[in-house]
């Protein structure tokens, strides 16, 4: 009798669209933007030492490492609605114990970045689960092109409102995460489709580890998505050090970090070259065009203007490599391992932030700081050649039956 009077979205959850999950990835964008550039200034005020800032970065990267291949594993006792909304709300605590200063800043980086992790996990699995095998491309585009916005304006903004007042960036990126968990709930996500193959429970770590290990297009995937990190690490990392120690202003890494967010606004564009061709073809392209230009920023270091040209021009091409970066390991993952291979996947961002300041420091006792743009483009490089492997039809739709004839 009641239920006419219920409107219709109440007693049935829309499908959940590619915009919806933009618009998700736009909310995380400006939280986490806001606070990209302050972290590092808030550690070293309340610390003082930049060698235990980097320990501290060092030592929270293992341990987002090891929260995110456990996400899988929490999965069976928490539905992946909660373990979303509970990152959501690690985040929140994060960034509210952040205002207080001090300790608190050092425990919001640590809660704030196991949140991330986690967010990214559940939210790669529910792309999978709700967006076709040939639209992820598109869905990928759509996500970077509603985060564009956070991530250019948000580390200027960070900056300038923490000069204002310290805990000012750490609230507006806390109301940013109370919208994101906001629409969440709107989109009734659930727990995400149900597997029928996927009937015994999640794997501990170690067993889906192998079961990775054991598929090829995984792991080569997966290595794309490293080397690719690695290549951002040396450039927002690194090339700010470069600019300084080549006399140029402390905020030039700034001003080319804005700069090259802004080139999220064109990742349509660049689908659409995409769509004309290959994954296969645009990710060689990205490999090749980010590494050899890399290499060109360290010859020409002795130059910073040119220098930082061709870095800015291979950012460029890392944008595009963040769109078709992923699709190679997101279309080989089973339907029935989404959850654990979404956790395998997200580990591509701590292995890289391990992985580039330990080869860095290496480079570094050899090679003064533009060394470290060679080492990126050589590594950039040779995931160029392991593109050759991927096959060329990757992420092509699939024709459907011929209709029969009379």
């Amino acid at each position: 009798m009641f239920e006419r009077h219920i409107p219709e979205w109440l007693r049935h959850a829309p499908a959940p669209s590619m915009r919806g999950f933009a618009m998700l990835a736009g909310a995380e964008a400006v939280a986490r933007g806001m606070l990209v550039s302050v972290f590092p200034v808030a550690m070293y005020k309340a610390l003082g030492d930049a060698q235990v800032v980097s320990a501290i970065y060092f030592l929270t990267g293992f341990l987002s490492l090891v929260a995110g291949l456990l996400v899988p594993w929490l999965n069976r006792f928490i539905p992946r609605r909660w373990l979303y909304a509970g990152a959501g709300t690690l985040f929140l605590s994060g960034a509210l114990a952040a205002t207080t200063g001090g300790s608190g800043v050092i425990a919001g980086l640590v809660m704030i970045t196991v949140a991330t992790v986690s967010l990214f996990v559940c939210f790669n699995a529910y792309v999978l689960d709700y967006v076709e095998r040939a639209e992820l491309g598109r869905c990928e585009t759509l996500r970077m092109f509603y985060s564009a916005l956070g991530w250019t304006i948000g580390p200027v903004a960070g900056v300038t409102l923490m000069q204002w007042w310290g805990p000012a960036p750490f609230l507006v990126s806390a109301a940013a995460i109370c919208g994101l968990l906001t629409l969440f709930f709107v989109m009734r996500l659930g727990n995400g489709k149900l597997i029928t193959r996927a009937r015994r429970p999640a794997a501990n770590p170690l067993r889906y580890l192998g079961r990775f290990f054991a598929q090829p297009r995984l792991v080569v995937g997966w290595l794309f998505a490293v080397f690719r990190s690695c290549g951002w690490w040396a450039y927002v990392v690194y090339l700010p050090i470069y600019a300084v120690d080549s006399g140029l202003d402390p905020q030039t890494g700034g001003i080319m970090m804005s700069a090259t967010n802004a080139i999220l606004f064109l990742t349509p564009v660049m689908l659409r070259w995409m769509q004309r061709h290959t994954v296969r073809m645009a990710v060689r392209t990205g490999f090749a065009c980010a590494g050899m230009l890399f290499f060109t920023g360290w010859m020409l270091a002795p130059t910073p203007a040119f220098a930082l040209v061709a870095l800015f021009c291979a950012s460029g091409f890392l944008v595009l490599l963040d769109i078709c970066g992923g699709l190679p390991f997101l279309m080989s993952v089973k339907p029935s391992e989404r959850t654990e291979m979404s956790a395998v996947y997200s580990s591509f961002r701590d292995v890289s932030g391990i992985l580039t300041p330990g080869a860095a420091w290496l480079v570094l006792l050899v090679a003064p700081v533009s060394g470290i743009f060679a080492f990126a483009g050589i590594a950039l490089a040779g995931c160029w050649g392991l593109a050759a492997t991927l096959h060329p039809r990757l992420g092509a739709r699939r024709a459907g039956p011929e209709p029969v004839t009379p």
